[in-house]
């Protein structure tokens, strides 16, 4: 990952405006800690703080065509970048940055050419011949992007809240799957696959097709010149990303680079779930494991800088982001700056235990939908500023463009959750890898239940967090939240604690009104809330509220405080027998 901050139409392009815009920057060193660029021309500025991982020694930004009259700054990777070059053999490339073909197709179509890129990123361009600009960002939205708006009428962007929210009047989350153009003066969408539309789509379900798409979407993200390796929690989907890349990687140029064995990484209190269920994977695929253990107290001690870099007050989001935050230190420390994550499976597939309750068919697909959409305030901005927080690059081979259009296309009546006919969540993944003849996992790997991240890492994280929380927050500022937060009230004392500390670094309103709310129950939307009706006495983000599904469950529902939240992170599987409707 790396850091963009670029400013259009300053009043004032004087050094000291120059020098605040360096200063603004700084605050996104973190996520490239590299190279630090700067282009000015005009009252036009694009900063950017570099993480080098493709190209490390020419890639530096900002990038140029052949004579420096576009200027673009981008976070993020472009894996077809090769492929690109060869429609583009009429221009000078002067980098081996994946990122340069953006100059170059921006020459050649002009601003329709972002649907062409397949990867991840955000990146803001300047076209100095006629001072126009456009930003745009990844269709899922991995890569973050703000924008923003300043009493002197320019307009910034920046990969982060914390590079904008003092100098701008108002600022937003920048839409995913948009770009914005100053000649047209808006934002349109430029991502448009046919499952957007909610539209329930009929393609009967191949196993073959979605195991290539996904193995297709897992090597194309080993386009490295750096170490890396693969997040691995011991559940379904971090564990399919590992079998897979370790089946591949001795093929790749990363391996004649770095080696063939598979670094893989996890994190957990000592004895959790996630370390005893990472360790036997790990085993099994022969990778070069490392287990890091925190306590409590240390995620605790945390949470402030967590929430500085994650930029939301999300309960959720912040119980998932801290180990992660914890585990990206020691991954940095070992060398290592990219790695591969399992984000994205379980919107897909609705591997959310609350989708047994889903009434039908097209309930679930439209559920699907919408957590699809939302991830970029949720699992994608986890995922990303966790690690970037040490400058460390998250890739998410679900999210793969292609990848998600053929699993979206599956009639979902094959995704739905079928105990009289064995089919557990995300059934059809798990079927694609279950191969007698050359297995990926092991089948009690294969068919582990559900487990979010958050519950394990160790479930006494959650319960520490809510136990200093209400040594903090007393029952009457609890009672006094919608005064003092009149907007998405916080309904429980650890998000209410949560609040403090994020309006600390972010007092403005346009801050607090990038992080979404509403009702959710084990990381369900609000709309999904209907499907139970003793769900709405039991709203919390942890898979342990999905009562009567989770093997864990809460014991009734007393155990569970109203909390507002949604969204988690990657996964870990109990036992397929524990699975109860």
């Amino acid at each position: 990952m790396c850091g963009i901050l670029a400013v259009f139409g300053c009043i004032d392009n004087s050094q000291a405006k120059r020098s605040r815009i360096i200063e603004l920057s700084r605050r996104l060193r973190h996520r490239g800690p590299d190279w630090s660029g700067l282009h000015s021309h005009d009252d036009c500025y694009l900063a950017h703080q570099r993480l080098a991982i493709v190209d490390p020694t020419s890639g530096d930004q900002p990038l140029y065509n052949e004579d420096k009259t576009i200027v673009v700054a981008v976070n993020g990777e472009i894996y077809n970048h090769r492929e690109l070059r060869e429609k583009l053999k009429s221009h000078q490339f002067r980098t081996g940055s994946d990122c340069e073909v953006i100059a170059h197709l921006y020459e050649d179509y002009g601003e329709d050419f972002v649907h062409m890129l397949d990867g991840m990123f955000s990146f803001v361009l300047l076209d100095t011949r006629d001072k126009s600009f456009i930003a745009a960002r990844d269709a899922i939205g991995i890569t973050p992007l703000y924008m923003g708006w300043c009493l002197d009428g320019s307009v910034w962007f920046s990969s982060e809240m914390k590079a904008l929210s003092d100098d701008c009047e108002r600022f937003v989350s920048f839409l995913p799957g948009h770009i914005y153009s100053s000649k047209n003066g808006g934002l349109r969408r430029w991502y448009n696959p046919p499952w957007y539309s909610e539209t329930i789509p009929s393609t009967p379900y191949d196993h073959l097709v979605l195991r290539k798409a996904f193995e297709k979407a897992v090597v194309k993200r080993l386009m490295t010149d750096v170490p890396f390796g693969v997040l691995l929690s011991g559940g379904l989907d971090s564990s399919l990303v590992a079998a897979v890349a370790n089946r591949y990687l001795a093929d790749t140029e990363a391996a004649r680079q770095w080696g063939s064995q598979l670094h893989t990484f996890c994190v957990g209190l000592k004895d959790s779930p996630d370390l005893k269920a990472a360790r036997e994977v790990a085993d099994y695929l022969g990778t070069r494991h490392h287990e890091f253990h925190f306590t409590v107290q240390e995620g605790i001690d945390a949470l402030d800088e967590v929430i500085y870099h994650v930029e939301t007050y999300d309960v959720t989001t912040i119980r998932a982001s801290t180990p992660m935050f914890l585990m990206s230190r020691k991954i940095k420390s070992l060398g290592v700056k990219m790695v591969l994550s399992g984000e994205g499976s379980d919107e897909i597939f609705g591997g959310y235990l609350y989708f047994h309750k889903a009434p039908n068919k097209e309930e679930f697909h439209q559920e699907t939908c919408r957590k699809i959409k939302a991830l970029h305030l949720y699992d994608c901005l986890r995922a990303n500023k966790s690690t970037s927080a040490w400058g460390v690059e998250a890739r998410v081979p679900f999210l793969d463009k292609e990848f998600i259009n053929v699993a979206m296309n599956i009639d979902p009546e094959w995704k739905m959750i079928r105990p009289d006919l064995g089919r557990i969540e995300k059934w059809v993944l798990r079927n694609a890898f279950d191969d007698d003849q050359n297995p990926y996992l092991p089948k009690h790997i294969l068919y582990r239940q559900k487990e979010q991240f958050s519950d394990g890492v160790g479930y006494s994280w959650i319960d520490g967090l809510k136990d200093h929380a209400s040594s903090l927050v007393s029952d009457s500022m609890l009672a006094n939240a919608s005064f003092v937060y009149p907007h998405n009230t916080p309904t429980t004392k650890e998000g209410y604690y949560y609040r403090t500390i994020f309006e600390r670094y972010f007092p403005k309103n346009a801050a607090r009104e990038t992080v979404p709310g509403g009702p959710s129950v084990a990381c369900s939307t609000a709309k999904a809330v209907e499907w139970d009706a003793a769900w709405s006495k039991n709203l919390d983000p942890s898979g342990r509220a999905a009562l009567g599904v989770h093997a864990a469950a809460y014991e009734d529902a007393s155990e569970v405080k109203t909390t507002v939240a949604t969204d988690t992170p990657q996964k870990l599987e109990v036992d397929k027998a524990a699975v109860a409707v």
